[in-house]
């Protein structure tokens, strides 16, 4: 039991409506579960303890089908109590299947489409048991039933007549495994057994994999052998920590010069050439690319807009940025000489996944951006870059937002130099500048007081306001974003240009207005137009909050507060302007009393469309 709430409690970033457990005791199952986050099913089971056990399951619940309440809560028993089943994803024929059941006599106690998964498999196990019961039944009822569901999921299942073993499967939802000496382990993510174990392997598409203390087996759905990967899980569980600080955002955020660094690390050669060899797509084939497209959902999708300034400045290339759920609904023009580059923390987000494999139907060339080893998208796409951010547990994402940006940045790099965009020289010079980025964060981090004071007053605010323009229009966005997740007020971002066009209706005595200004420096700086817009809505009220380059006295006399970051190229700037805005949405959070790591209705990984 242990074992399964320690990994719960490092999973619950992924869901934390409802917690729950399910052992195997003697010849029966014995489980507990509560609606809330995880806190609430270790007071359960303090008051009400399980026996001791040696095989078990537990879940984590983000409400999908039904409300987040005890009845709903994973697992869900079926089989006359002797079968346990947990689900992640969404089953999209459950209510034919539950017609079914319920003409077969069955009963249901919740609203969940996963207890209908259970009754389907405690069927399915009750018929294979009539012809003779043996150590594969469970796996084969898990067979028998995955050939009937239709949607995405992750199963894992108990037996009280396999008392060790758990079987599990997999369509379009995240699911690894852990090899221990004498114990295996299953989870969502890694970080769920990495006390235990960093040896692990990933599971293909439509494959059933049974556990027990000594053995791993891999079936497909139709119950033919197959095989997964293993990898060696290059961070520890001390990664997964706070590390001293209050929330794991606030870490999240002193994480992000290591962050960056990580992932420039290794990327070029001594002679400043950028070597990507993981792409492994044909350096002739990128050199055709007419098109880029760009699919993420989210703080991943303003990356990608960012993305976009830089790789058509640097290699003349039209780029689009799409949300992934909107991208395969519109018919998109997409052919052999287009590149996709998906962007996604966890390589789990079903939105973005569906996009990619569309894409790839198109012919399409598919490139994932992402931060976790072996996740689906990467493993779906035709190449990967990884951000090597470490482990991201917050919801509401911070380093990995840099990384991302940092990685799509090599990306556009690394294609003008194959193209020849660009001379030697000035890759070298951007690279250069790109290494100078971390120290350049540090210092923001190191004077976060002053954002941090100014947030603290500001936590009654009912709105507030981001301007940008340029690469400080997706800053912009992605601050009030922050807000939104983490404060639960009204926040927007506006492209600064925009404001005489509607958004200055907004503005009143009093309405806070964080302007990201532009550097005064460079041809074409839009610094000018950008402290006009201050002028313009500080004559109308509005408390004005600025994030300027260092040595930028012309914002002073306009700007009720100025916080100053180091000195960067243009392009570069969002890697150092996006820091105050994290910091400042967690402090005001923070001073709400909120949870700025599992913010309400949010999940970290979105795995269903």
């Amino acid at each position: 039991m242990d074992v399964v709430l320690e990994g719960l409690r490092r999973l619950e970033y992924r869901g934390y409506d409802s917690a729950g457990i399910a052992v195997v005791a003697g010849e029966s199952i014995q489980s507990r579960k509560k609606s809330g986050k995880l806190a609430n099913l270790v007071n359960e089971l303090a008051a009400r303890p399980l026996p001791d056990a040696l095989t078990g399951i537990g879940h984590t619940r983000w409400a999908t089908h039904g409300g987040p309440t005890d009845v709903n809560a994973h697992p869900h028993l079926a089989d006359g109590g002797k079968l346990a089943v947990i689900h992640n994803g969404i089953i999209e024929n459950f209510a034919e299947l539950k017609a079914a059941l319920l003409a077969k006599g069955h009963t249901f106690t919740s609203e969940t489409d996963t207890e209908v998964a259970a009754v389907l498999m405690g069927d399915f196990y009750r018929a294979r048991a009539a012809k003779g019961a043996d150590e594969n039944t469970l796996t084969n009822a898990m067979s028998d039933a995955c050939q009937q569901l239709e949607g995405a999921f992750t199963l894992l299942a108990i037996h009280a007549e396999n008392p060790n073993t758990v079987v599990a499967a997999r369509r379009n939802s995240p699911l690894v495994v852990g090899l221990g000496d004498g114990e295996n382990f299953l989870g969502s993510d890694v970080s769920g057994f990495i006390d235990y174990t960093r040896r692990a392997v990933e599971l293909g598409q439509d494959q059933i994999v049974t556990i027990t203390p000594d053995n791993v087996e891999i079936i497909d759905f139709a119950g033919n052998p197959a095989a997964g990967k293993e990898y060696l899980v290059d961070w520890d569980a001390a990664a997964a920590e706070k590390d001293g600080f209050p929330s794991f955002m606030e870490k999240e955020i002193h994480d992000q010069p290591d962050a960056v660094a990580a992932t420039l690390l290794g990327r070029s050669d001594i002679n400043g050439r950028l070597t990507l060899d993981e792409l492994r797509i044909d350096p002739e084939r990128l050199k055709s690319v007419n098109k880029i497209m760009v699919l993420a959902c989210g703080t991943s999708a303003y990356a990608g807009q960012v993305a976009k300034y830089a790789i058509e400045r640097w290699c003349r290339i039209p780029t689009e940025v799409e949300l992934s759920h909107e991208f395969r609904y519109r018919d998109p023009i997409v052919d052999a000489n287009t590149l996709v580059v998906s962007i996604s923390q966890s390589g789990e987000t079903m939105d973005t996944l569906m996009a990619v494999r569309y894409a790839r139907e198109q012919g399409a060339i598919t490139l994932a951006v992402c931060n976790t080893n072996g996740s689906t998208i990467p493993r779906e796409s035709d190449a990967v870059l990884y951000t090597h951010a470490g482990p991201e547990i917050a919801v509401a994402s911070t380093k990995a937002f840099l990384a991302q940006i940092t990685a799509t940045y090599l990306l556009g790099l690394y294609l003008a130099q194959l193209r020849g965009n660009m001379f030697h020289g000035e890759i070298k010079d951007v690279l250069a500048d790109l290494g100078k980025i971390p120290a350049k964060i540090a210092k923001i981090l190191a004077n976060a007081e002053q954002i941090k004071e100014l947030a603290r007053s500001m936590a009654d605010a009912k709105s507030v306001l981001f301007l940008g323009r340029h690469v400080g229009f997706p800053v912009a966005m992605e601050g009030a974003l922050k807000l939104k997740e983490l404060a639960y007020i009204h926040a927007e971002g506006f492209a600064a240009g925009e404001l005489k066009h509607g958004p200055i209706a907004l503005i009143e005595e009093g309405q806070p207005v964080v302007v990201v200004v532009p550097s005064p420096r460079g041809r074409d700086s839009l610094h000018a137009k950008v402290v006009s817009n201050i002028q313009e809505i500080r004559a109308r009220g509005a408390n004005t909050i600025v994030i300027a380059e260092e040595g930028d006295e012309a914002v002073r006399a306009y700007a009720e507060h100025v916080f100053y970051i180091p000195e960067s190229p243009v392009l570069l700037a969002p890697l150092l302007t996006t820091v105050p805005l994290q910091i400042f949405a967690c402090e005001l959070a923070t001073s709400k009393g909120y949870d700025v790591d599992q913010p309400r209705n949010l999940a970290k990984s979105v795995t269903v469309e």
